[in-house]
């Protein structure tokens, strides 16, 4: 069955029989086949011809298309644990907002990585809220976020200090702005109402997006110092703009191995600050 849904997969994703069969390196006939016992053994139609080449798929191809998608995620995961190489590796699920994940993350994770050698890091990149709502799941070990949200169950550290600015094209009413619930988007709301300004919005959920429209000399931000680049101006707004980062992590972490990762954390920031 799951090779029959990678054969799917490549077809859904290609909307080309042939093409799908070069990839996954078998005959154009056999992705026809193993397409057709597919569709038998679910009692539905995957494809519909489209032209002489090119199949369009069904909403039933969608529907299973997009659960496959967190299927094939959860097979690589198994396949992770079952592996022989990796079966005393402990797995750390790290999730950060888009400026810290960018800018600060990598040094952290370099050190991590050189004291707990037995450990697998893996990072995820999202905004405040998604983290803090990860970790609330126990879908990951660790979060670092920008905003000054709390919640029952989980420890807030402050551990890193970082500077707004405003940067782009300074003579633009263009505000490129985060979404709603992202940890930046909370300083520019009130930066807005101080200066009464009623901006023109355009939503980019990606800073590194946002930094190269901004380039392009598409409007202006509130972004980190850390993210200007030489292509861009910028003003100063003082220190009232000046944010924390903060680490999150579970109040009842019993997990001896994890336990430690944390201690390194807060003690690397603890260090950085002297």
């Amino acid at each position: 069955m799951f090779k029959l849904l990678i054969t799917f997969r490549k077809a859904y994703e290609t909307r080309n029989f042939s093409k799908a069969a070069e990839i996954l390196f078998i005959s154009q006939p056999a992705v026809s086949n193993q397409i057709k016992q597919l569709e038998e053994e679910l009692g539905c139609t995957l494809f519909r011809r489209k032209g002489k080449q090119e199949m369009a798929p069904t909403e039933s191809a969608d529907i299973l298309y997009q659960r496959l998608l967190n299927l094939t995620d959860d097979w690589q995961e198994t396949v992770k644990l079952v592996n022989t190489n990796q079966q005393e590796k402990k797995l750390c699920k790290i999730s950060a907002s888009n400026t810290f994940s960018i800018y600060y993350l990598p040094e952290l994770i370099k050190q991590l990585m050189t004291l707990f050698p037995e450990i697998i890091f893996e990072l995820d990149m999202k905004n405040s809220e998604e983290v803090l709502e990860s970790l609330e799941k126990h879908q990951i070990d660790f979060g670092f976020i920008e905003k000054p949200i709390v919640t029952d169950g989980v420890s807030r550290t402050k551990i890193e200090k970082d500077e707004l600015v405003i940067a782009g094209n300074l003579s633009s009413d263009l505000w490129l702005s985060r979404e709603a619930t992202s940890g930046v988007f909370h300083y520019m709301e009130n930066y807005l109402l101080v200066e009464n300004i009623k901006p023109e919005y355009f939503y980019v959920k990606n800073n590194e997006m946002i930094i190269k429209l901004l380039e392009e000399g598409i409007g202006k931000s509130l972004i980190s110092k850390r993210a200007v680049t030489k292509k861009l101006a910028f003003e100063t707004l003082g220190t009232g703009y000046f944010r924390y980062f903060y680490f999150l992590k579970q109040n009842d972490l019993i997990d001896e191995e994890l336990e430690q990762v944390a201690k390194a954390i807060e003690l690397f920031y603890e260090n950085k600050s002297k």
